[in-house]
């Protein structure tokens, strides 16, 4: 969330970088906006100035007997008028401050222009994609015909978009979700967290859930919204705080269930595991000093590619177009992996640099060593990795010839040895 003074003082840059995003010119209205509520502000404070003075007056005209009508009349006529300035100033405020909350963060200056996942450059890959002879079945296709992964049963609980896994395939996705925690916390230097599933309005709004994006969240009958990813939970718990200079970077893991409308994904992936309204991942998420934050999303992207690497599953990693990147972010690397059984690369992972856009709706920031001054964090995020999605991406890699199923080498010991599903 940008403040309207940054705005004020950038309007060409600022309107420059929602441009890039897709986005109609906002400057004018936010600072023509701005200017309306600073003269109502600036004249509330001469009113509560002229009546502290005729106040005073009326003090010294009762020390000399004289009648103080005319100068209470004057009090009373000061005071509605203070009221009507202040009912107008937070009017402004208000109407200000849900405009500035609607509008995205700005693209870096490195990011590459483009309206949508077309524009997107790759920039390297892992791997060499495998493939099936006589062709690669999807996953759901080995799942249902291992009677280990359930749709029909599940749209009997709960409607479409939801799955019931049993047996190896749901002690399978425990492993993944057990072996990436064990890397990113022994390894990497996240500290492992279990964070609240709902959350309140500050939270959603902390992230840039909300108000934007209401309708792709759940939300109760008592005020808590589900969380689509545990970026919400672990990000908010700096919201607030004042951290000190020697306790960044902080780094948070979490493996959560995740929960998502899909509202916009009518006639999207209809079939299997790909896109559900309730589904796991591994999050990681790092608050930093602003000259730190580009490193560290070089680092998370790395850490989250190692899963897929010990995995032995091909991958690639683009960096997203400045219109197809999520709302919060100024820069976001997409780790696709390949599916055999579709033939094609699809997103595993997005990693992204939020810099402090996040913080400010927080107010979450840190002081340097022997300042008093305090400045925003940086805060980043990221998949590390969707444990549902790399389930599929194991079951159409490591499916074998009879139906069955090879587990990957590193899943083993958490499978108690298990070489194969089938």
């Amino acid at each position: 969330m940008f403040s309207a003074r940054s705005i004020r003082e950038n309007d060409a840059a600022f309107d420059a970088g929602l441009a890039r995003r897709g986005v109609e010119p906002h400057a004018e209205r936010v600072i023509a906006l701005d200017a309306r509520r600073r003269e109502a502000l600036t004249a509330l404070q001469d009113c509560q100035t002229a009546r502290n003075r005729i106040s005073k007056e009326i003090g010294a005209a009762r020390g000399r007997g004289e009648d103080t009508l005319a100068l209470r009349q004057d009090v009373t006529a000061l005071k509605l008028t203070a009221q009507e300035l202040e009912k107008q100033e937070r009017a402004l405020g208000t109407e200000l401050n849900e405009l500035l909350a609607g509008l995205p963060n700005l693209p870096a200056p490195e990011v590459p222009d483009g309206d949508d996942e077309s524009a997107n450059v790759e920039i390297r890959r892992w791997g060499e994609p495998a493939h099936v002879d006589g062709g690669a079945k999807q996953h759901f296709e080995i799942g249902e015909a291992l009677g280990l992964m359930d749709f029909e049963r599940a749209a009997k609980l709960s409607g479409s978009r939801f799955v019931v896994l049993s047996g190896a395939l749901a002690r399978l996705e425990r492993a993944l979700a057990a072996f990436m925690l064990d890397m990113h916390t022994t390894e990497f230097g996240y500290t492992e967290t279990a964070p609240p599933l709902l959350v309140r309005d500050a939270a959603a709004f902390g992230t840039g859930n909300l108000p934007k994006f209401e309708e792709d969240l759940f939300h109760t009958d008592d005020g808590f919204w589900l969380i689509p990813t545990a970026e919400m939970p672990l990000t908010n718990l700096v919201a607030g705080e004042i951290l000190e200079d020697d306790a960044l970077p902080v780094r948070f893991t979490a493996y959560t269930p995740c929960f998502r409308a899909e509202a916009g994904a009518a006639g999207k992936d209809t079939r299997g595991m790909l896109r559900q309204h309730q589904f796991s991942k591994v999050e990681l998420v790092s608050v930093t000093r602003p000259e730190d934050s580009e490193a560290e999303h070089e680092r998370m992207t790395a850490c989250a590619e190692e899963v897929l690497k010990r995995l032995g599953l091909a991958f690639r990693v683009v960096v997203l177009c400045a219109g197809d990147m999520g709302f919060s972010a100024r820069k976001t690397y997409d780790i696709e992996v390949w599916l055999p059984g579709q033939g094609r690369y699809r997103e595993i992972s997005s990693c992204s640099n939020c810099g402090d856009f996040q913080a400010r709706r927080m107010n979450a920031r840190y002081r340097k060593a022997g300042e008093r001054q305090t400045h925003f964090v940086h805060t980043l995020n990221g998949s590390a990795l969707a444990v549902g999605r790399t389930l599929v991406a194991v079951l159409e890699t490591y499916q074998r010839d009879d139906g069955g199923v090879t587990v990957p080498e590193a899943l083993r010991p958490y499978l108690g040895g298990l070489e194969a599903i089938g």
